[in-house]
C-alpha cells in the first residue's frame, strides 16, 4: 500500500466519515487468560470514547512504510480451505456477527502473540464507499466505484498508571492517587484486505509494528501466514553486508561515499512518486557499478547477495528439503539503508557528521606518511559553540 492509500483509510476514523459497523474486544491477562470480551455497535459509543478508539485505529495505520508498515502477500497455500487468508476472509464476510469465528480469532491471537503482561485485542469491521476520482485527481463524492469492506485489528498493552500523589478537592488535601489500568497505543496490528490501487486486494495484508526490530515472527507466521517482513535494521545490515562482502579489501572511502551519493540522488529523484523507493537485486548491482565497483568484483555479487539476504530471513519457508537457504526475492527500502539527514565517518576516537549533500568536503589523504581524513573548512568554524579562527 502507498502512503496516499493508507491516509485515505485513516481519514475514515473521524466522526464526519465514520462508517464502522461493529467493534469487538478481548482483554487478556499475563497468563493468557481472557478476562473479558464484548461486542457492540461502534456508532452507539459515547463521543469521547469513540475519539479514543479513533486515536488507536489511526495509530495502527501510522509510521514509515517499510519500517512500521509492511504490505505482505499471502502464499498460495494460505488462500485455500483452512488457510489463514481464508479464515480472515470468513471473519470479514461475517461482519463480526459470528461469535464462534470471533472467539477463534481471539484464541489464535493469544496463542501466537508473545507478551507477558495484560493486553487488549480490538477488532473492527468497516465498509468504505470508495469515491471516484477524475483524471486530474479530484474526488467525486457522488460517484462511488466500489465498496471496500475490511477488518482492522489493534493489539494494545494495558498497564497500570504511574503511582503518585493526587489532589482531592473534597478534602482539600493530597493522597496517593488511584491507579487505573490504562490502554496504550497499539503494539502491533493489521488491515485486511489491503487497499491497493484504491481497491480491495484480498491477496495482501498491511501489517503494523510499533517496534520495527521486534517482528513478532510467531504472530506473523501463525495468525497471518505470510512470509516474514525484513526489519528496517536488518535491511540496513543486509545492505552493508552486501557492500562489504562484494568489495572485500577494496572497500575504500571514496567508493562508499559514491554509493551514498548515488543512493541520495535516486531517493531525491523518486520523492514525488506515490510508492517509496525500493531496491531489488539488480538495482543494487547497478548502484554499485555506477559507484565505481569493478566488474571483476561484481562477478561474485549474486553469491554475496544471496548469502546476506538468506541470513536476514530466519524463515523455514525459505529452506529447501536439505535445509539449505533458498535465495529469496528481496527488495530493500532506500529509506532504511542510509541516514538521509547526515553522512557519518567514524574512527575509534572520532565521529564526523556532514550534510549529506556536501560529502565532497571530506577526503582521505596521506600526509607525512600518515593516512588522514581531511575536512575542507571555511571562515566559519565553531568549537563547542565558540567561534574559532581556521
Amino acid at each position: 500500500m502507498t502512503k496516499k492509500e493508507i491516509l485515505e483509510i485513516r481519514h475514515q476514523f473521524a466522526p464526519s466519515a465514520c462508517s464502522i459497523g461493529k467493534i469487538c474486544g478481548c482483554y487478556v491477562d499475563g497468563d493468557k487468560k481472557k478476562i473479558a470480551t464484548w461486542k457492540e455497535a461502534f456508532l452507539s459509543l459515547p463521543e469521547e470514547e469513540a475519539f479514543k478508539y479513533f486515536e488507536i485505529f489511526k495509530k495502527t495505520l501510522s509510521g514509515s512504510i517499510g519500517k512500521n508498515l509492511t504490505t505482505m502477500e499471502f502464499p498460495a497455500e494460505q488462500e485455500g480451505e483452512n488457510g489463514t487468508q481464508d479464515f480472515l476472509l470468513q471473519l470479514r464476510n461475517s461482519k463480526l456477527d459470528d461469535n464462534t469465528l470471533i472467539e477463534s480469532f481471539y484464541d489464535r491471537v493469544i496463542e501466537s502473540y508473545d507478551y507477558t503482561g495484560n493486553y487488549l485485542i480490538l477488532l473492527i469491521h468497516d465498509t468504505y464507499d470508495v469515491p471516484g476520482k477524475t483524471s486530474d485527481g479530484l474526488t467525486m463524492e457522488d460517484a462511488s466505484e466500489e465498496i471496500y469492506e475490511y477488518l482492522l485489528c489493534s493489539i494494545c498493552h494495558v498497564n497500570l498508571s504511574k503511582a503518585g500523589l493526587s489532589y482531592f478537592d473534597t478534602e482539600n488535601t493530597f493522597h496517593n492517587r488511584v491507579r487505573d489500568w490504562i490502554v496504550d497505543m497499539p503494539d502491533i496490528g493489521f488491515l485486511f484486505p489491503a487497499f491497493m490501487d484504491r481497491s480491495t486486494d484480498i491477496h495482501h495484508v498491511l501489517y503494523y509494528n510499533k517496534q520495527p526490530e521486534e517482528m513478532h515472527f510467531e504472530f506473523v507466521d501463525r495468525l497471518l501466514g505470510t512470509d516474514f517482513p525484513i526489519s528496517a535494521g536488518t535491511q540496513k545490515e543486509t545492505f552493508q553486508s552486501i557492500i562489504t562482502e562484494t568489495l572485500g579489501n577494496d572497500c575504500a572511502y571514496e567508493v562508499i561515499r559514491n554509493i551514498h551519493d548515488h543512493l541520495n540522488e535516486m531517493t531525491e529523484e523518486h520523492k514525488d512518486q506515490p510508492e517509496p523507493l525500493t531496491l531489488s537485486r539488480q538495482e543494487i548491482r547497478h548502484l554499485l557499478s555506477d559507484s565505481g565497483v569493478s566488474e571483476k568484483k561484481l562477478e561474485q555479487f549474486d553469491e554475496h547477495f544471496d548469502k546476506a539476504a538468506g541470513i536476514s530471513l530466519p524463515n523455514p519457508k525459505h529452506m529447501d528439503t536439505d535445509g539449505r537457504i533458498k535465495p529469496p526475492k528481496v527488495e530493500l527500502y532506500a529509506s532504511n539503508l542510509m541516514n538521509s539527514r547526515a553522512f557519518e565517518v567514524k574512527t575509534p576516537d572520532v565521529m564526523i557528521r556532514v550534510n549529506p549533500e556536501r560529502t565532497d568536503l571530506i577526503e582521505t589523504k596521506e600526509i607525512d606518511g600518515v593516512k588522514c581524513i581531511v575536512i575542507q573548512i571555511t571562515d566559519s568554524v565553531e568549537v563547542n559553540g565558540i567561534p574559532a579562527k581556521p
